[in-house]
């Protein structure tokens, strides 16, 4: 029995996966009559890899870890609902998040039937490390989702802190990285020998610009993707997306200009937002995004909308706050002439 063995549901440990030639049948080349494809060639005609062998070895070698560490899911929210549905039976277990925090983690739960259970940021957006410890031993809580740095707040959680709810715990710990790029701090991906509970999830969505291809990533140590693997869908990653990013990963990495055109627009954002006189607070960033605490959210937005620009209303995370992507310079421009208009 493993240390994780416990957080998961009985019936998943006597799963039975579903399994196709493809699973068996290592070659690149073969005839293939196995799985009642149309035979002629399209160049989408066959079923793709459903481990993504050729892909995960280019993403293993770019992030420097092993493959045996990595699942690839149809965007990170993949990942995340087959957590939930791996580890939460219905009705009985529970996830535990730190509101306000990304949306996704309590409607994978509530799709699953599983609680939820809050422990509040602190005032300045911070981890209270010592009472989601003590609430994860006290309700039965299978998963902790941390977003670092977090949506909507934008700011990084402290190290210290994400050490003792994995040191102290005895769930699976998800730190969610989707916005690690832009933070210039080391990634919680080089902890994963040390914490065998910990998962990582990353994205090609924001600093590789690849929003529209769907792929996110999990790390973790080969048990936890294992189970992955196991509960997936067989093919859940196509092979169109599989081909166009096995060929953008080989090509040089445009993610270092697309970064530093962004944190210069961001610093830049962040400086003129302050001097809007209907501009409360502008929040810490180390992401890709900026929250701003305004006199009337819902009012701004409806006059951005107008004038054809969309940002987020935050309202109901975290009050009177929008949040805003940086965009291009130009982009950017725009929005502060509309925002000046307004003021």
């Amino acid at each position: 029995m493993s240390t994780l063995d416990h957080l998961w549901r009985e019936n998943i440990r006597q799963l039975t996966p579903y399994s196709s030639a493809r699973d068996e049948y290592q070659g690149a080349e073969a005839t293939w009559l196995d799985a009642n494809e149309n035979p002629f060639p399209t160049g989408l005609n066959r079923y793709p890899d459903p481990y993504q062998r050729e892909l995960k070895a280019i993403i293993s070698q770019l992030k420097q870890q092993p493959e045996a560490h990595l699942f690839l899911g149809h965007g990170s929210d993949e990942a995340i609902d087959l957590l939930v549905r791996a580890t939460c039976d219905p009705g009985k277990d529970s996830i535990l998040i730190c509101p306000p925090t990304y949306g996704m983690y309590r409607v994978a739960a509530d799709i699953q039937g599983a609680g939820v259970v809050e422990v509040p940021l602190t005032s300045s957006f911070n981890l209270d490390a010592e009472q989601i410890v003590a609430a994860a031993a006290a309700e039965s809580v299978k998963l902790i989702f941390i977003c670092s740095p977090n949506n909507p707040t934008g700011n990084l959680m402290d190290r210290q802190a994400i050490e003792l709810i994995l040191s102290k715990t005895n769930t699976l710990v998800v730190i969610d990285e989707a916005y690690v790029d832009f933070a210039g701090t080391p990634s919680w991906v080089e902890s994963i020998d040390k914490y065998p509970n910990l998962v990582v999830l990353q994205t090609f969505s924001k600093a590789w610009g690849m929003a529209g291809a769907r792929l996110g990533m999990a790390w973790a140590n080969p048990e936890i993707i294992q189970v992955l693997n196991r509960i997936k869908p067989p093919y859940n990653i196509n092979q169109f997306t599989q081909n166009m990013l096995a060929q953008l990963l080989t090509e040089p990495d445009p993610t270092d200009s697309y970064r530093k055109v962004i944190l210069r627009e961001r610093k830049q954002l962040q400086k003129a937002l302050q001097q809007l006189p209907f501009v409360k607070k502008v929040y810490r960033s180390d992401s890709n995004f900026l929250l701003v605490q305004v006199a009337d959210a819902k009012r701004l937005y409806d006059y951005l909308v107008k004038q054809g620009i969309v940002v987020r209303n935050r309202h109901s995370a975290v009050p009177n706050t929008i949040r805003i992507t940086i965009g291009q310079p130009e982009e950017n421009t725009e929005l502060l002439n509309a925002l000046n208009q307004y003021a």
